[in-house]
């Protein structure tokens, strides 16, 4: 799922979005890529133009006709054929010859620790006074600093930081109840 709107956030130009689908999908697209190109300065050259081509058409993407990653392979696996096809390369290696290619998704039960430890964290955001969760959010999901927040909020700097101070006392306290 976080997938499929990091690809369909990309679409509309989201730059983090964009960060958020190399992290989740790069590993995996650099071995299609080394598979088929069977060197690696090959393989990182074409994964390049495979991002290059996620950002130019990520809007065409459609959620209901394929998964992300079937998408993206898809382009990878094109990219890499061209690239082989224009260097004159004849043979791809086979799955036997293709380097270990470390997979940096979480196993299932991961994913739904994580999935769970997410909830929480949203349903005890969600609890907080809007002040408090608006500030939380911005800081610590945009990256943004108390100053530039209170810039933002246009109130005083000690201010914002005793509303994100009290803020996440609140979700702490809300964390460990569950």
């Amino acid at each position: 799922m976080r997938l499929v709107e990091a690809l369909v956030a990309t679409g509309s130009e989201d730059r983090a979005a964009f960060s958020t689908l190399y992290q989740l999908t790069s590993a995996k697209l650099f071995g299609v890529c080394l598979r088929i190109c069977g060197e690696r300065q090959a393989a990182e050259d074409v994964l390049s133009e495979v991002y290059l081509t996620v950002w130019r058409r990520a809007g065409a993407y459609e959620p209901g006709r394929a998964s992300p990653i079937s998408w993206l392979a898809t382009i990878a696996r094109n990219r890499a054929i061209d690239w082989r096809r224009s260097a004159g390369r004849k043979v791809a290696m086979t799955l036997d010859e293709a380097p270990e290619v470390a997979d940096p998704e979480p196993s299932a039960e991961q994913r739904m620790v994580t999935n769970d430890e997410d909830q929480r964290l949203h349903l005890c955001l969600d609890q907080l006074e809007d002040k408090q969760r608006g500030a939380i959010r911005t800081a610590f999901f945009d990256g943004l600093t108390y100053a530039e927040l209170a810039e933002r909020e246009g109130v005083p700097l000690g201010t914002m930081k005793s509303w994100v101070r009290r803020g996440l006392m609140r979700l702490k306290d809300c964390l460990r109840d569950d």
